[in-house]
């Protein structure tokens, strides 16, 4: 194993030298006037997939142990790294420090809510789920709730989650090729589309694993790099995440002078306390049910391996998150200083390039012909892609983020892709239709799904449903509704069967589906509860009615008792215990 780190440590190294070489050379290109802001665009955007593409050719395979799980042959540390990039999608990159700077603290419940949610996965869920050995969540409940009907209701719940976080996925690509491509924000979300399939569909998971870690590299220092030049420019030391406190002041100061009374840092302008802790509980749970994350643990070799990756993978997204409320408080200092009071007709270009892609607006209402802060309506999903533009740092640096968000979206994509394609391949064609078909059969049907379920999320995205952060919360809501309990009470308790299980899924899925559809439609709410914390509803139902009609029901067999020992206990431990009583 150690050989094997050694030899990928080598390996990625010169690639991350390379892309370091490659972003001074093109900032030098620019510097010198040998190239243009349209050309650093396409450059990135080329070499960039062109990357992905090329790992996903070189990693095709015919074995389907490769294709699902990557062969169970992926280190500790470059599993955590694909990991984190796995699962810190466009959301993450693209909309979080965003929403940060829409919604000053409010927005913190997404950060408390996703890394919490990390955690109480890797604590709780994530070695006992690869004990199993299965290839999707699918199929550990199809192993601890015997029966077809247990995996079809979850790989029903599997498709609408991930197909819900793909769309969230694709609409940020579209929005960082429409901006800096300059395509048609529909048309770009079809031609991202051809960027997703490429990475996953000839290796699979193999592909998708090494891909990850390839995207994770480029979207930590594009992410990195320019909050630290903010940083050094408005603080003068190039520690963000040590001297936003500084912004932090000056803005709530500027805040004051300009007459804004819902200030960056005064609590619940915009959501209500039920709302702020519903989201973080709906996140938390939602990251623990998560069937794209949730999957990345069985392509370790072993749960030792897993709990390492676990833990590198807490480091690497940890490195992003206690950065991206620097970059939030950076770009907020950035529009009240430069942007607002400005004259309208003298704003900078990358205003109208902007404005171009519908994400920024100014309506001049009391025609002073100045940027009053009332005036300029910023969408959440600009703040982190424009901010290097506000800031007046080299366009090549702009493209490094855009860069930095392809991959995040790309990334979360792929898995997302392979849990579907994966479902309806493995776990519904394969396990419930036809027992004998062929790896060949199985890979195609695989192939096909990917082609199909992109298309259709490609389509949705186009539609420009809500921002991306809510999307994705809408995703999450739905996982902690339909996954969570079931995972949770089926590692923990023997007495959980099969009829408590698939009443507790649909009823916990149509509640919280049907509450994210009736408040999206009406902008009703029930307690202040926003569609993206709909989880809160449908997850208790979830835990209620799979407890109660457990208990109403026969127990488990035997069988199926002694399996949940094993996945709770060590082996030695299991060996040397008394017969499971069935409580």
């Amino acid at each position: 194993m150690f050989s094997q780190i050694d030899r990928l440590g080598r390996i990625w190294g010169m690639y991350t030298l390379a892309f370091a070489v490659f972003v001074v050379f093109l900032w030098l290109a620019e510097a010198a006037g040998w190239i243009g802001q349209r050309g650093i665009a396409w450059t990135f955007m080329v070499l960039t997939v062109g990357i992905y593409a090329t790992i996903g050719i070189m990693s095709r395979t015919g074995n389907l142990d490769e294709y699902y799980v990557a062969g169970r042959t992926v280190p500790g540390i470059f599993n955590g790294m694909a990991t984190a990039s796995d699962w810190m999608s466009a959301a993450s990159y693209i909309s979080l420090a965003g929403t940060l700077y829409v919604l000053g603290q409010e927005g913190l419940s997404y950060t408390v809510g996703w890394t919490g949610g990390y955690v109480l996965l890797a604590m709780f869920m994530a070695p006992y789920i690869r004990k199993l050995g299965a290839y999707t969540i699918p199929d550990f409940v199809g192993v601890r709730y015997p029966g077809g009907l247990p995996r079809i209701i979850a790989v029903i719940a599997a498709i609408i989650v991930s197909g819900t976080y793909l769309v969230a996925q694709v609409s940020g690509v579209g929005i960082i090729m429409s901006r800096f491509l300059g395509l048609d924000f529909r048309i770009a979300c079809f031609v991202g589309l051809l960027g997703i399939l490429v990475c996953s569909m000839l290796g699979g998971m193999k592909a998708v694993t090494w891909t990850q870690v390839a995207q994770y590299i480029i979207l930590i220092v594009a992410f990195i790099l320019p909050t630290i030049f903010v940083s050094k420019m408005i603080t003068g030391v190039p520690f963000p995440q040590l001297m936003y406190g500084r912004a932090l002041t000056d803005v709530a100061a500027t805040e004051t002078a300009l007459g804004i009374t819902k200030g960056y840092l005064t609590p619940f302008n915009d959501w209500t306390q039920a709302q702020f802790l519903a989201l973080i509980v709906c996140l938390m749970c939602g990251t623990a049910g998560l069937p794209h994350v949730i999957v990345r643990f069985y392509t370790t070799p072993s749960v030792r391996e897993t709990r390492f990756s676990v833990g590198w993978a807490l480091f690497f997204i940890g490195l992003m998150y206690i950065t991206i409320p620097a970059y939030a408080a950076f770009a907020r200092w950035e529009v009240l200083h430069n942007v607002v009071g400005q004259a309208i007709d003298s704003l900078p270009g990358w205003v109208a390039a902007w404005t171009k892609t519908g994400l920024l607006t100014i309506n001049d209402a009391n025609l002073n012909g100045l940027v009053e802060y009332a005036e300029l309506g910023l969408d959440a999903d600009l703040v982190v892609l424009a901010m290097p533009e506000m800031a007046g740092l080299p366009y090549v640096v702009a493209g490094l983020v855009a860069a930095g968000g392809l991959a995040a979206a790309l990334s979360t994509a792929d898995g997302l892709l392979m849990v579907v394609a994966t479902a309806i391949s493995h776990d519904i064609y394969f396990k419930l239709i036809n027992k004998n078909a062929s790896d060949r059969t199985r890979l195609n049907i695989s192939r096909v799904m990917l082609v199909t379920v992109a298309a259709i999320a490609a389509w949705i995205a186009s539609l420009r449903l809500s921002i991306i952060a809510d999307i994705v919360a809408w995703a999450f809501s739905l996982a902690a509704a339909s996954f969570f309990p079931i995972l949770v009470l089926g590692i923990f308790w023997k007495r959980i069967n099969t009829a408590g299980a698939i009443t507790g899924m649909t009823v916990g899925l149509l509640t919280t589906l049907g509450y994210i559809i009736w408040s999206s439609v009406t902008g009703g709410n029930i307690g202040g509860i926003l569609p993206n914390a709909a989880g809160i509803f449908g997850m208790p139902i979830n835990f209620l009615l799979t407890i109660v009609i457990s208990l109403l029901t026969a127990p488990p067999t035997q069988e199926i008792q002694n399996m949940v020992d094993r996945l709770r206990f060590p082996k030695h431990a299991y060996d040397a215990a008394a017969p499971a009583t069935g409580d």
